[in-house]
């Protein structure tokens, strides 16, 4: 895997090696950790490559019959929080830019299309948002009070809309986009994504970008814009998903 920031790597790190070792072997870590909550009682993360590490609460470890000190694989955990009625988000890529790519999109100038929006683009933005279908904007969530906003116009017409909020207190900021349909394919998600990652650089933050590993058109962009696939996170699906 290319190099990726310490910021990253720190993160994920803290996220899945700070709770009491369960079991370990070359394709799974289990770890117990008393400090996570109840909506992040379990934590899977699969970095490229890698085994997939597991941190989980002891009262979601006992649940599921984990304690018992049994032989454990991915497939048969799954399986156990399965049983006990504990579901699992559908996995999310997460995507960052390698040192290398950080250097290229730093280098590049600004599209002349994109540009940072504000409270005086409410207007604008409500109508984008009216354009736009109700899954669409549940899958992107983009809000125009999200930390950082960037928009591409097409004759004055807002088409295409990323923004950013803080990710966890960790000095990452989580990247939404969306496009209208008609204007789909025509290089604005890319443009208006690699400038508000521009954004974020420049206030000292390391932008990330997330999809489910079947939206095709999402892991299409993330290429596109020169990300790099970390690995895949999921946790507890919240109780009004289920």
């Amino acid at each position: 895997m290319p190099s990726l920031s310490p910021v990253i790597t720190r993160y994920w790190h803290t996220q899945v090696s700070t709770g009491q070792l369960l079991h370990q072997d070359a394709d799974l870590s289990v770890r117990i950790n008393s400090d996570l909550s109840e909506h992040n009682g379990v934590i899977v993360l699969r970095p490229v490559g890698g085994p997939a590490l597991v941190e989980l609460m002891p009262a979601m470890a006992e649940q599921a019959g984990l304690l018992a000190g049994l032989p454990l694989s991915e497939a048969l955990l799954r399986h156990r929080l399965a049983d006990a009625g504990i579901v699992l988000n559908g996995a999310d890529h997460l995507y960052y830019f390698s040192e290398a790519a950080r250097q290229a999109l730093l280098r590049d100038a600004p599209d002349a299309r994109v540009r940072q929006l504000g409270p005086q683009d409410a207007d604008a933005f409500a109508r984008f948002h009216a354009a736009a279908s109700a899954q669409d904007l549940d899958n992107a969530w983009v809000e125009l009070d999200h930390w950082a906003v960037y928009g591409a116009f097409v004759q004055g017409q807002l088409v295409c809309a990323a923004s950013m909020y803080e990710w966890d207190d960790a000095r990452i900021t989580d990247t939404g986009v969306l496009t209208l349909d008609a204007f789909r394919g025509q290089g604005h998600a890319r443009a208006v994504v690699r400038d508000i990652c521009r954004h974020a650089y420049a206030q000292g933050y390391e932008p990330q970008y997330r999809c489910q590993f079947d939206n095709h058109a999402s892991v299409a962009l993330a290429r596109a814009v020169g990300l790099t696939l970390y690995g895949t996170w999921e946790i507890v699906l919240p109780d009004d998903d289920e």
